[in-house]
């Protein structure tokens, strides 16, 4: 045998009994199981726990440039479902991402909307390439009635402003 043969050889037994080695792993279960060249979205397990960002998620399958939904299976079913369904109504198809190296840190991705192929989006974090989403999110928070301290009752009195 030659030793291009034995290095061929070699390699079909080492897969046989490893599997086959992936390209860029870290990468992989970073973004759920894809490449970041392929991603056009993020939303992390922080950003889906603090804010609803459904209707980025419609914008960004409505954009047609990616509508492969993947989603990180090791969380809550309460907190991915609305996702699911979202996904599901304005065309996409969803992945879930059930393998333990998929982590719910609030640093791992919940979801990651991707193309089949390269898009190379830049930014994908959710908060930035949505921002107009943060501010109508957090404008009925800040038109909320203020809340008075105990000498502001005292000498205004209960039902006055």
């Amino acid at each position: 045998m030659t030793e291009s043969e034995k290095s061929a050889t070699q390699q079909r037994i080492d897969n046989a009994i490893y599997g086959t080695p992936k390209i860029k792993p870290d990468e992989q279960r970073k973004y759920l199981g894809t490449f970041r060249e392929r991603v056009c979205l993020t939303i992390s397990v922080r950003e889906l726990r603090a804010q609803n960002w459904q209707a980025a998620l419609v914008e960004e399958l409505k954009r047609g440039v990616g509508s492969l939904v993947f989603l990180n299976g090791n969380l809550p079913h309460e907190e991915i479902h609305p996702y699911l369904l979202t996904t599901n109504q304005n065309g996409g198809t969803f992945t879930m991402k059930t393998d333990p190296e998929f982590k719910t840190n609030p640093d791992s991705l919940a979801v990651v909307v991707a193309a089949k192929t390269a898009v190379y989006q830049s930014p994908v974090d959710v908060a930035k390439r949505y921002p107009q989403l943060v501010a109508s999110e957090k404008s009925p928070a800040a038109d909320a009635t203020p809340k008075h301290g105990f000498f502001y009752r005292l000498f205004h009195g209960k039902g006055e402003e």
